[in-house]
């Protein structure tokens, strides 16, 4: 096509989300945060779609892509503000990462950077899906990494979005530019003109 600049930077950009999105996909299952899993998913499939729309020129896959994207960048605008207890959000009485059906709280709560975590007895008739523990010397805390890990997600996306709505309306041009009627004006064919070489005379019957 020659136009292959902005088709390679969208490819680029979402293998960069894929990977980015299986990364997070893993740490979510590891923490067993089901409303982040589906949304994961989702979002990965998404990728996929754009990837394909992009390579084989289907513009209207790059517009499902970038509706999706501006939905993901709120989702995880909301993760952000979850996790950094933004307005009357707590991460430690809502349990609507997990859809209310556990307290497991992230992955990197007990694994992060640093952390030390000393287990902590627990009564007889606490729940059994969950273990109290203490975390100290963190060098980062669990909701800064979330909130950070969102961030790149909002980042990654709108350099998608912007790409996607690039790239989508290349294609359309280009569809626009050829002729599907069956005419010939796109490729510069003209028809032959009807020459005529003999001079039709009325015929007169001798009488």
């Amino acid at each position: 096509m020659g136009k292959c600049t902005g088709r390679c930077t969208l490819v680029g950009i979402c293998c960069l989300q894929l990977a980015a999105a299986l990364q997070r996909q893993i740490f979510d299952f590891l923490g067993y945060q089901w409303a982040p899993i589906l949304a994961n998913f989702l979002h990965i499939m998404a990728v996929i779609l754009g990837i394909f729309g992009t390579l084989h020129y289907r513009s209207r896959y790059l517009i499902l892509y970038s509706v999706w994207l501006a939905l993901w960048v709120a989702w995880n605008a909301f993760i952000i503000c979850f996790y950094l207890e933004v307005g009357h959000l707590s991460q430690h009485r809502d349990l609507i990462m997990n859809f209310n059906t556990s307290l497991h709280r992230s992955w990197w709560m007990e694994n992060g950077p640093g952390c030390l975590v000393t287990p902590v007895r627990t009564p007889p008739l606490s729940l059994a899906d969950h273990h109290m523990v203490t975390v100290t010397g963190c060098l980062l805390d669990y909701p800064y990494i979330e909130a950070l890990s969102s961030a790149l997600q909002i980042f990654l996306a709108l350099f998608g979005f912007v790409y996607a709505c690039y790239v989508s309306k290349v294609f359309m041009d280009e569809e626009d530019s050829f002729d599907f009627i069956g005419s010939y004006d796109s490729y510069g064919y003209q028809a032959p003109m009807k020459t005529s070489h003999l001079q039709l005379q009325p015929l007169y019957k001798p009488g």
